[in-house]
């Protein structure tokens, strides 16, 4: 893999299987990243004809999802929100991420020159309620590269970041965070009768690590 900056638009992600990282059901994704009929996609995919997603693709489509089913903002204020955000910043391809959102559960506001703007009223001024939970799962890096922690058990605060997700690593799927060995091996190995304590003895990682990566391809399992 490369390791400058173009490997986060690669399009390296299946709708099925972008579905299932992000806990969405797949036509949900569909309608955000292929749009119906007159109505236009909200993310615009690195590859609209096979359709695939790039890394940075994945990561717009985490925000919307902390809109819609956490903060339970409506799709048309997003829309307005994101139409408002690219005439700010024309050059801006993926604003979802390059401008990150704050909202007060019923609009959706950026700052912007010590400012707070309020994206479903443009120009105006608005209070906002800081909410991070979803923008804490993104880390990046000093190197300029993202690392994406997707949520396991349940969307909370303390979630641990145990599962990771970075192009650079095992070409995007997840892994065990700070290694590269992927969930979907530990998994397949338990399922063929390994001990957790011998998986965790062989791979030098600790049991929760383990049984995270288990509990990881299980959910995503349920959820194809």
């Amino acid at each position: 893999m490369r390791s400058d900056e173009s490997v986060f638009e690669l399009p390296i992600y299946g709708l099925t299987d972008a579905a299932r990282y992000l806990r969405l059901p797949y036509q949900t994704l569909r309608y955000w990243t292929r749009g119906r009929g007159t109505v236009e996609p909200m993310v615009r995919l690195a590859d609209a004809e096979t359709p695939r997603l790039s890394f940075v693709n994945l990561m717009e489509c985490h925000m919307l999802s902390a809109m819609r089913t956490h903060y339970d903002i409506h799709l048309p204020k997003v829309r307005r929100a994101l139409q408002t955000l690219r005439n700010i910043f024309p050059s801006s391809c993926h604003p979802l991420i390059e401008h990150p959102l704050e909202t007060d559960a019923v609009n959706l506001f950026i700052r912007e020159n010590g400012e707070i703007i309020n994206l479903n009223r443009a120009g105006q001024l608005g209070f906002k309620d800081l909410l991070e939970m979803h923008l804490r799962r993104i880390a990046r890096n000093p190197d300029g590269t993202i690392a994406f922690f997707p949520f396991v058990e349940k969307r909370a605060a303390d979630e641990p970041k145990i599962i990771m997700m970075n192009p650079a690593i095992s070409f995007g799927r997840p892994v065990i965070t700070g290694t590269a060995i992927p969930t979907a091996l530990i998994a397949s190995r338990f399922h063929a009768r390994e001990s957790i304590g011998a998986l965790a003895k062989e791979y030098g990682r600790t049991d929760k690590e383990i049984e995270e990566a288990i509990r990881w391809e299980s959910r995503t399992a349920l959820a194809a």
